[in-house]
């Protein structure tokens, strides 16, 4: 059951003996299922088939679609310039018209130089101006105008520019800042001598139409979070055709309507899951419009993938981090750091704003020092220097169990009474804590009251811990005949709300204990949720709930006895800090892994369950044939 020291923490020093020597920058590293998803996408046109991309925390979108946009253009990519034109039979309702890519102010100047020759002089220009650029747009506008003088056009201008393309231009176009005139352009208004009126120079193209014949990426949650944007965005996609809204408030009486412009491109819906889930629940269009899911992973599974890949991964972070170059021996703390965010021994973050940060910072301590390169002590200072600024409120919280005002034991042995392991968020903090869990026991019809809960100071899911415990028990001692044996339970010195299961174990050991009249060690802590069957089962934050009873421990002073008892489901997320690590080495501080009550029995009491039980269903018998002493007026009657 005793943890050794080389299982606390990933095996980071062979990790980074794989470092390759010259890494590749690659972003994308681990997100194989969504680059498939991406790639199935891109092979396909139509209206309907739109992606939506699952986008994790640190994820930097704009270098995602950049390399997006190296590895898979979309196979019906067609860029344009597109022009609004003057109608010659309407001044409120010009023409749009699209040239190829980059020819836009050519087209213009060709069209300035056909209106200064005469109406029959102009055939061989037409004919070369339509041979130059190729478009039918352009084709059946210069039909219209042929024979027309520019005095003879309505209005005061040509032409305007909205989407001009060239070379340079990407073909992802991201639409991260969503209002309607940033997605969908608007048109301006303008008062000429008390006369509100709007002319080609006053329309303005959103993302949606620069990024036509391309692909356009879209903020999910800030498009959501305009009212109509999303009911207009589908109608486009549906239709295929951008209609310009009416200028201006409704009560202006000013009409000017471009001519729809026809829409061809591919939409990515950036955003995370829950939304996902909400547009797939609530909207009955979206999986129509939106077949294809780009779920970006925010983590990479060393179990099941090579190793060597990450390292291109940390390549592009250093990149994007602009720091000095990371020395050999910081690597290891790396890849520690970027376990630990992850959560599990065998994967690693993909986090790269949280990456960048980190080296960063230890650039930072590295220049300070007039060092040329980030080495091991300066990644260690860092987060030496994190865990002090972030840890005031932890340290205050303990510093309340050091003075006695919150009464933690830590040695020594007491019947009912058990330390679990807890995690407290306070005040923008997240620290793990030990926590007095007692029992009490007395004559009664075999229930068990769960004070925090009565007091209402339990979560529902806490509730659920207990009555499964209270299952447990009376499984194992009240089968055939009801107990006659009641027990009360309590988180002590607690006035905040408790909540969750991952304290099951502790209450199930320390109501054992309380029946069993066996006395518990103080200076282990337990964690773990328990099901009626007597199995531990994996709780979360195990790293901060060790880290903050070592804590303790460590200013109390180690006598070689204390530690923490935890599920072996969670062995795999085991990344504690090196001060604990070298503790356990030393013998000065212990991890044990269970897997049932029994091994947690043995080793806070040091007894065998079947002792415990015995002793349990003796008292038990004994309380079963003893009839409880009835008041004197009931003894009269």
């Amino acid at each position: 059951m005793r943890v050794a020291a080389e299982q606390l923490q990933p095996t980071i020093h062979e990790w980074a003996q794989q470092r390759p020597a010259t890494p590749q920058a690659n972003p994308l590293v681990g997100q194989d299922r969504a680059l498939t998803a991406i790639q199935q996408t891109m092979r396909i046109g139509g209206r309907y088939a739109h992606g939506y991309m699952v986008t994790t925390p640190g994820l930097r979108v704009v270098d995602v679609l950049h390399e997006l946009q190296v590895r898979h253009q979309w196979v019906h990519f067609e860029r344009s310039d597109w022009l609004y034109l003057v109608n010659p039979d309407s001044a409120n309702e010009p023409l749009c018209v699209n040239v190829p890519a980059g020819t836009a102010r050519s087209v213009l100047e060709g069209l300035l130089q056909l209106f200064e020759l005469d109406a029959a002089e102009r055939a061989n220009a037409v004919q070369k101006l339509l041979e130059t650029f190729p478009s039918e747009r352009l084709q059946n506008y210069v039909e219209r105008i042929k024979d027309k003088t520019l005095a003879e056009l309505p209005g005061k201008e040509l032409a305007t520019v909205i989407v001009e393309s060239d070379a340079d231009s990407d073909d992802f176009v991201l639409c991260d800042r969503v209002t309607e005139t940033s997605l969908f352009g608007t048109i301006r208004l303008q008062s000429v001598e008390g006369t509100i009126s709007s002319e080609l120079h006053l329309i303005q193209s959103g993302a949606l139409l620069k990024a036509n014949g391309g692909v356009l990426a879209i903020d999910a949650e800030e498009l959501l979070s305009q009212p109509g944007l999303w009911r207009k965005l589908k109608y486009v996609l549906r239709t295929s055709r951008f209609h310009w809204p009416q200028p201006g408030e409704a009560n202006i009486a000013a009409y000017y309507q471009p001519e729809p412009v026809p829409i061809h491109l591919k939409v990515l819906l950036l955003g995370d899951r829950s939304i996902y889930a909400q547009l797939r629940e609530l909207d009955r269009d979206f999986d129509n419009l939106f077949p294809y899911l780009a779920d970006f992973s925010s983590h990479y599974p060393v179990a099941q993938n090579p190793l060597a890949p990450y390292f291109d991964y940390l390549a592009y972070v250093e990149r994007e981090a602009a720091t000095l170059p990371l020395a050999a021996s910081a690597i290891p703390l790396v890849l520690k750091y970027a376990a630990r965010l992850s959560d599990y021994q065998t994967e690693l973050s993909l986090d790269t704003i949280a990456l960048m940060q980190l080296l960063r910072e230890a650039a930072a301590l590295a220049q300070d020092q007039q060092l040329d390169s980030i080495t091991h002590d300066t990644i260690l200072a860092v987060l030496q220097q994190r865990l002090y600024r972030d840890g005031y409120i932890a340290e205050l919280s303990r510093r309340q169990i050091l003075e006695g005002q919150v009464y933690i034991e830590t040695s020594g042995a007491v019947v009912g009474q058990v330390n679990g392991l807890t995690v407290v968020t306070m005040g923008g903090s997240e620290f793990g804590e030990p926590t007095r869990i007692t029992a009490t026991v007395h004559y009664g019809d075999g229930d068990i009251i769960d004070i925090d809960r009565k007091s209402e100071l339990s979560g529902n899911i806490h509730t659920k811990g207990v009555m499964i415990l209270s299952a447990y028990i009376a499984n194992v001692f009240a089968r055939s005949e009801e107990m006659r044996l009641s027990a009360t339970i309590v988180f002590e010195q607690s006035y905040y709300e408790v909540d969750g299961d991952s304290a099951s174990l502790a209450e199930l050991c320390c109501l054992l204990s309380a029946l069993a009249e066996a006395p518990v060690a103080q200076g282990l802590a337990i964690t773990g949720a328990v099901d009626q069957f007597g199995r531990v089962q994996a709780i979360g934050a195990v790293n901060e709930k060790i880290e903050g009873h070592f804590a303790l421990c460590q200013e109390r002073g180690f006598d070689g006895k204390q530690g923490v008892i935890i599920p072996s489901a969670n062995l795999s997320q085991l990344n504690l800090d090196p001060d604990v690590i070298a503790a356990v080495a030393e013998g000065q501080y212990h991890v044990y892994a269970i897997d049932d009550v029994a091994e947690a029995l043995t080793l806070l009491t040091g007894e065998e369950q079947k002792q415990l039980y015995a002793r349990i269903e003796k008292r038990l018998d004994e309380l079963q044939h003893c009839e409880p002493e009835q008041p004197w007026y009931k003894r009269i009657w």
